[in-house]
């Protein structure tokens, strides 16, 4: 139902909870019956696919080896002017590497033993109530990602959560907002709910964050800021599927009889099917994003630490600690997921996990939205990465990741040749042929995160099948995706630098 409710009032000032009702015309039904959509033969196959899915290590053995060979072939014993120079950048990322090496290798450990002791395609029926949280900003750009995501939530995940509802939080006069009314309306399921423009928090709060504090204080005024209530936190290009609610219903679960280890925050996987992609080669490029799941992630988050950050999508946090954190992180969050899990890895270590869940994405519609895109990841972790309010030991990993991410054009072979072009000489030899191993396994896990990422998109496509040159042209067009990525870092860095107003920018999404 399309249910624009006002919240309990509050006795402080500010009572900043209070929905501003639709008016609707006399005799207009508001409460509409559940509707849920067919579970099709697709979707049980997809949950029966995911099942047996596991990394594959192979293929990254295979490329350390090739890489391996060619650098010790091509290498002499003396070393030119580039040598110092390449030591240090080709070498430095060898802890992302290994960070990510063994997330990996925990995830299929930990899938090997999930295998024994549940059924992955098994419907589980969760006692505990789910709230699922959806943002937007409400545009007609971005309108047919949020009809297909919502769509799909009271498609599949009443199947496993009896006590759902989805509240899709949007800005008052937004731009398709009768439109989100008229989604609404299809189901009881559905709560919309409408941020006041007049609505401010505590420390200034914008954007995203702030839409997310406000629908959190209204959970607190309605008493759902208990143990027994989940929130699932998901951006309004992201679906979900059978296997998703399952997943998520299955991790509820396992929490019940954990006691005091019992986790408060969890994350999936977020892929992208490649029918939600309105340009192949932004696709491709996102190919690097659903294998950090499985490896940074998952060694982080899975740990109980997540001080790695997490993504807005398919980010699972019990109500009464997200309760007790909230988003009112100030006017300079724009990274506001990953600032929540530095705090929330402060005030409960070792309370995450990770699951093998699967959200359903849209890549950026266009180069230039994957630009915009990265630019602002780029711009709120660099400031995240440098604010002194988080203890250094909980940034750490992210500041170390993010300056990883900011120096990376001068990592690229293409800077490299230019500067050895300048200096006279192209001799990449180290000043130590030690460290050839450690540039094999860093330029090996590269090529890896993107074959093995593909593999994870195609597998949750409508057809679950290699195109023939896909396979051949992520691994051909790394260098380009290193390109991409580097120009989003890089503008993002101006961006910090030239300080002002922080922005938020949200890219159509119009599949």
């Amino acid at each position: 139902m399309t249910t624009h409710v006002g919240a309990e009032r509050r006795d402080e000032p500010g009572e900043r909870t209070q929905i501003i009702p639709r008016q609707y015309h006399p005799g207009e039904t508001h409460v509409m019956p559940a509707v849920r959509m067919p579970i099709t033969t697709r979707a049980t196959t997809m949950a029966q696919r995911h099942a047996g899915w596991l990394p594959r290590m192979w293929p990254l053995a295979a490329w350390f080896v090739v890489v391996l060979a060619i650098t010790l072939f091509l290498s002499v014993k003396s070393t030119g002017p580039l040598g110092a120079v390449v030591t240090i950048l080709w070498t430095y990322p060898v802890i992302g590497t290994i960070a990510g090496l063994v997330g990996a290798v925990i995830t299929l450990r930990r899938l090997r033993r999930d295998r024994l002791t549940a059924a992955d395609d098994k419907l589980i029926r969760c006692r505990d109530r789910l709230v699922v949280v959806v943002p937007t900003i409400g545009r007609n750009d971005t309108y047919p990602a949020l009809d297909r995501v919502v769509r799909s939530y009271i498609t599949y995940l009443p199947e496993c959560f009896p006590k759902l509802r989805i509240d899709v939080v949007i800005e008052e006069g937004c731009e398709a907002a009768e439109q989100i009314y008229r989604l609404g309306e299809i189901s009881r399921y559905i709560r919309v709910v409408t941020v006041p423009r007049s609505y401010h928090t505590v420390n200034g709060t914008k954007f995203k964050s702030r839409a997310n504090n406000y629908v959190h204080e209204l959970r607190i005024a309605q008493h759902e800021d208990r143990a027994d209530v989940w929130v699932l936190h998901m951006d309004d290009d992201t679906g979900v599927g059978l296997d998703t609610a399952i997943a998520v219903a299955r991790l509820i679960e396992q929490q019940r009889d954990r006691g005091d280890e019992a986790a408060h925050l969890a994350q999936g996987i977020l892929t992208y099917p490649r029918e939600h992609a309105g340009n192949r080669l932004t696709w491709l490029a996102d190919a690097s994003q659903p294998i950090a799941d499985v490896t940074v992630y998952s060694a982080f988050t899975g740990s109980g630490y997540p001080v790695a950050g997490v993504h807005g999508e398919l980010l699972l946090v019990r109500a009464s600690v997200e309760a007790e954190i909230g988003w009112d992180f100030g006017p300079e969050a724009i990274v506001e997921d990953a600032q929540f899990a530095l705090i929330f890895s402060r005030r409960y270590p070792g309370r995450s996990a990770w699951f093998a869940g699967r959200c359903y994405g849209a890549s950026p519609a266009t180069v230039r939205d994957f630009f915009r895109q990265r630019e602002r990841w780029a711009w709120g972790l660099i400031g995240l990465a440098l604010d002194d309010r988080i203890p250094l030991r909980d940034r750490l990993y992210i500041g170390y990741s993010t300056f990883t991410w900011v120096i990376s054009p001068l990592q690229h072979l293409g800077t490299i040749l230019l500067i050895g072009w300048v200096l006279g000489s192209f001799d990449t030899v180290p000043i130590t042929l030690l460290v050839l191993p450690i540039w094999a396994l860093n330029m090996a896990y590269a090529i890896w995160l993107y074959s093995e990422g593909l593999r994870i998109n195609v597998s949750v496509s409508r057809r679950a099948k290699y195109n023939w040159w896909e396979g051949i042209a992520v691994i051909l067009l790394v260098p380009l995706f290193s390109i991409m990525e580097a120009v989003g870092a890089v503008r993002g860095l101006i961006r910090h630098l030239r300080g002002g107003q922080q922005q938020f920018v949200v890219i159509a999404k119009p599949i």
